[in-house]
């Protein structure tokens, strides 16, 4: 059962990761398209003539092509240094983002955050002194309380959850495995449809444009 759950889980990860490398693959296809047939196309700095549109895609698409070959390589060989390095990656990326917790204009991060700790009962990256970079050692988020109420997170620490979020969640993720992997597929297949449909438009525009010239 162990073994057939973990084959479950690998190939899942290898057909997300194929996903995320084709997604990469179409990004990468339009920025070179966009480099080859419409010169500079979208300039977006008269000071920078090389930051255009087509180079940003073209970047992006080179990124993400990497990052879904890795994950595709450490999954089908169960390569463990890869699949370590993705999973490090992923909580210094995170970790990195707790300091933008509660700053001007990350109010979707802020709430993201608040909502996970809270229904997650966790604190923090790997535990609550992740925060304390953060404010410097002197509190965490109040979502972080076992019991909330205002200003809780000034607190000692004996008030403050101590299971790590990120664990508990790739734990909760493990076992709704599933309908996770469906939600994910979906999102995929929509967000590649949409930029099948912009790309289909903005070919019909070019054209349209080009006849009446």
């Amino acid at each position: 059962m162990a073994r057939a759950c973990l084959q479950a889980v690998k190939y899942l990860m290898f057909a997300f990761n194929l996903l995320f490398w084709l997604g990469g693959c179409g990004v990468l296809g339009v920025g070179i398209w966009l480099a080859a047939t419409q010169g500079s196309f979208a300039t977006l700095s008269s000071s920078f003539p090389s930051l255009s549109a087509a180079n940003l895609l073209i970047i992006t698409g080179a990124f993400v092509m990497a990052i879904g070959f890795v994950g595709c390589l450490g999954a089908i060989k169960e390569n463990k240094c890869l699949l370590l390095t993705i999973d490090r990656y992923a909580q210094r990326d995170l970790k990195k983002g707790l300091h933008l917790y509660g700053t001007q204009g990350n109010v979707g991060l802020t709430n993201a955050w608040s909502i996970i700790q809270t229904d997650f009962r966790c604190c923090g990256v790997s535990n609550y002194t992740d925060w304390f970079e953060v404010y410097n050692a002197t509190r965490v988020p109040d979502s972080c309380c076992l019991e909330f109420s205002e200003s809780c997170g000034l607190h000692a620490p004996g008030t403050w959850w101590k299971a790590p979020c990120y664990e508990t969640v790739k734990v909760w993720l493990q076992e709704n495995l599933l309908a996770v992997g469906i939600f994910g597929l979906c999102t995929a297949l929509v967000q590649i449809l949409g930029l099948t449909f912009a790309m289909t438009m903005y070919c019909q525009v070019v054209k349209a444009d080009t006849y009446c010239a």
